[in-house]
């Protein structure tokens, strides 16, 4: 019976257990998610929760809790980081009324533990923790060994549909890869990310700051190479700030270094030219707790499938964080997983059945989320100018904007943007692809 085929979904982030989640309310009954971290105490920063994230989330039935801890962004700010004149506002009041969800930013645990909690209520899923995942092969099936991190003996998982989750430095994809004599080694964005959370305690005794956290606008600081965007989350008791800028902290560091421990007179010299408020407010931040992300990305993949093997979220598309959607296109590539891969669909459970099922995924999810990893590109590019034309003509952009008319420069608040990434239904959209293509359930 298909329902009973062997899945293994390698890492547990977003995408892994959207996907875990996706194919356990599609009917599959032998889901396995296998992570290298021995508990699953997510961690993590703010994170945005766009509707066509919450969409999705809301056909899992795990939406009413996150979104119960998250705040509705009512509009945003796009400000000037060394003067915070504000360059431009857009009103997102329309957004629920126009996708059916608002936009609403909350904390990085909650929607994986959301997602969590959906999956552990699944009898279909069983996770596999502290398990450390090497020498993947994929012919004639899958499989994969586990060298479990209590220090017991490897063994070897064969299984009959691997979904490599594992991340921008996925073991997966470089195996994959490396037999179809194919490259897609991540590189360096040539930025990297503070990520900052300050509370209400902290912010109290400054009346400008405790303004910001009690707002529902997500504010974004703009200079030369670098920017800011904050808002507040978890119920307004904690304030994000996001940050990108250039690398420069990890130079000299090996390719495989992800973070670095910051010290707190870098990051105030990196923001030095910013506004005074932003000073104090990276003032708050307790020396020796400041780590610094690498952002890393790699070039858009020749294929994310191989064989009944597919790839899933950063494992085939790391996205800049300028459009927000990194998290939300792995949970979309999860929901049409559960599409394509429907017992129903997949109903003789034969390999060839299978990688033509996940050849209809590779199909309709790679063109979209490679369009949204360049969008986000394009946005930094344009948030990050210095002084010159480029900035000219943009400030006049964004002028034109305030006075009422004209596109936004940042592409995540733009109209026209937001269509085309909230206004798609990949659900529906995969529900109509496979029809076309003849991958007709069978009732």
């Amino acid at each position: 019976m298909a329902d009973s085929l062997r899945i293994a979904v390698i890492g547990a982030g977003m995408g892994g257990l959207a996907a875990a989640l996706a194919l356990a309310k599609a009917g599959h009954k032998n889901i396995t998610i296998y992570e290298n971290a021995p508990n699953l105490g997510f961690v993590g920063a703010g994170i945005q929760l766009a509707p066509n994230m919450a969409r999705i989330l809301d056909r899992f039935g795990c939406w009413q809790k996150i979104a119960s801890e998250a705040v509705q962004c009512a509009n945003t700010s796009i400000r000037d980081g060394a003067s915070d004149k504000e360059l431009g506002y857009v009103d997102l009041g329309y957004v629920k009324e126009k996708y059916g969800y608002p936009h609403m930013v909350g904390h990085r645990a909650s929607l994986a533990g959301g997602l969590c909690d959906g999956c552990e209520g699944e009898a279909g899923i069983t996770f596999k923790l502290g398990s450390l995942i090497s020498d993947v092969k994929f012919k004639p099936k899958p499989s994969f060994k586990v060298t479990p991190a209590t220090g017991g003996e490897p063994f070897t998982v064969e299984c009959d549909i691997l979904l490599g989750a594992d991340g921008v430095k996925s073991n997966t994809r470089v195996a994959m890869l490396k037999e179809l004599g194919l490259t897609g080694q991540a590189r360096d964005s040539g930025q990297a990310a503070y990520r900052i959370m300050l509370t209400r305690e902290q912010m109290q005794h400054d009346p400008e700051l405790l303004k910001l956290i009690d707002s529902d606008t997500v504010t974004r600081w703009i200079g030369e190479k670098k920017h800011i965007i904050a808002y507040s989350i978890h119920n307004k008791s904690i304030y994000n700030l996001s940050t990108a800028q250039p690398d420069v902290n990890f130079a000299g560091a090996p390719d495989a270094q992800y973070t670095t421990k910051g010290s707190k007179s870098a990051m105030l010299d990196v923001y030095g030219d910013f506004c005074p408020m932003i000073h104090r407010m990276l003032n708050l931040v307790p020396e020796g707790e400041v780590v610094e992300w690498k952002l890393r990305v790699h070039d858009p993949l020749d294929t994310w499938v191989h064989g009944t093997t597919a790839l899933v979220g950063d494992a085939c598309h790391p996205t800049l964080p300028h459009m927000a959607q990194g998290a939300a296109q792995a949970i979309e590539d999860g929901a049409v997983l559960g599409v394509v891969l429907a017992p129903s669909r997949i109903a003789d459970g034969k390999p060839a059945t299978i990688e033509r099922a996940l050849r209809l995924y590779e199909k309709l999810r790679k063109p979209r989320a490679e369009a949204l990893v360049e969008l986000a590109a394009e946005s930094g590019r344009a948030m990050h100018l210095g002084a010159g034309k480029a900035k000219e003509e943009r400030d006049k952009v964004f002028a034109a904007l305030k006075a009422g008319s004209g596109k936004v420069p940042d592409k995540w608040a733009d109209a026209d943007v937001q269509a085309q990434v909230y206004g798609v239904d990949v659900v529906a959209d995969a529900e109509k692809l496979c029809e076309e293509e003849g991958l007709v359930a069978k009732l």
